[in-house]
């Protein structure tokens, strides 16, 4: 009886601290995803400050970066520990693309990969679609005679 008391009151203890410290809501990052020039106007048309926290990687122009999140005053400053307001932090991943094993990039696992990969393999079709067009007009200029170039054609 003894031990069942002592487990129970520890269950309890162990409940109310993780309601204390664990109590925290979980909102969605609105700017997560968007291009740095998207997310800058959206936030300054909201009345929003945009100061870039982080940046990882240089392979693309700051406004074609993506926001890998972003964090919303208040918070204080890491200057001089000064309050913040009205201002978002963004977070920026500017290598571009989908990794590779020589390039960085977005994980295809995630959505900003996978939309780099289908509109890469998408850029990739609509090339060899025009390249096989390409030839296939050669070819049927060499059947008639005519070679593009040639003297006389």
């Amino acid at each position: 009886m003894k031990k069942l008391i002592v487990v129970g009151s520890g269950a309890i203890g162990a409940l109310a601290v993780s309601a204390l410290l664990g109590g925290g809501v979980a909102s969605a990052d609105d700017y997560a995803g968007q291009t740095y020039s998207d997310a800058s106007s959206a936030a300054s048309d909201s009345g929003q400050t945009v100061v870039v926290a982080s940046r990882v990687g240089s392979t693309l122009s700051q406004d074609d970066c993506l926001v890998e999140r972003s964090q919303t005053a208040p918070f204080a400053s890491a200057n001089d520990g000064v309050h913040v307001s009205d201002t978002v932090q963004f977070y920026l991943n500017c290598n571009g693309g989908v990794a590779t094993a020589t390039t960085p990039g977005a994980s295809v696992a995630s959505p900003e990969g996978r939309a780099a990969k289908a509109a890469a393999d998408e850029e990739e079709a609509k090339a060899q679609a025009e390249a096989a067009a390409a030839q296939n007009e050669q070819d049927q200029l060499a059947m008639t005679g005519q070679t593009p170039g040639a003297p006389g054609a």
